[in-house]
């Protein structure tokens, strides 16, 4: 019987996470107006350019990302992110447990925004949302936003709440 319980509370967090519900409405502002879920959602929409990306393995130096990236955010909650990764990166993010493809970090789907804990959750197509921690980006972790004027830094955490990986960007106008 626990194990029923907690595979239907688990059930009904995903799917209303996956209706672009972070939090239970009546928990959140959905009001218009600044502090609330619809000014969070039109603040990220639009393009961003990436400004820094670092990846910090366990024990490691940090992986810093120089190349080239844009976050697109449409006003349905649907997020895309490319960044191209230059030759010399691409095996110490491999290592650190970003893979890439021929030296792009893709990924396209829809996001959750969590105003309390200010926090976006990532769900996209064919992947599974829960288990197990696969690497900094994985789907289960959070990622953790602070806006300053016209820069959103978006972090990763472990499960010692250090950041395991840290990408700023800027609005494009």
């Amino acid at each position: 019987m626990p194990d029923r319980f907690i595979r239907a509370v688990c059930i009904g967090g995903l799917a209303a996470a996956l209706a672009g519900i972070g939090t239970p409405v009546s928990a959140q502002k959905t009001e218009s107006g600044p502090g609330s879920l619809i000014a969070a959602r039109k603040y990220l929409e639009g393009r961003w350019s990436l400004i820094t990306f670092d990846v910090f393995p366990p024990g490691q130096p940090p992986v810093t990302v120089k190349g080239q990236g844009t976050l697109t955010y449409d006003d349905f909650g649907n997020m895309q992110v490319e960044i191209r990764v230059p030759p010399d990166v691409v095996e110490p993010l491999r290592e650190a447990g970003v893979p890439t493809d021929n030296g792009t970090l893709s990924m396209s789907g829809r996001t959750a925004i969590d105003l309390q804990q200010h926090t976006l959750t990532y769900f996209l197509p064919k992947q599974p949302p829960l288990g197990a921690p696969s690497g900094p980006l994985a789907l289960n972790r959070k990622r953790y936003w602070r806006v300053d004027d016209k820069v959103l830094t978006l972090t990763t955490r472990g499960d010692d709440g250090k950041p395991l990986s840290v990408a700023t960007w800027k609005k494009v106008p």
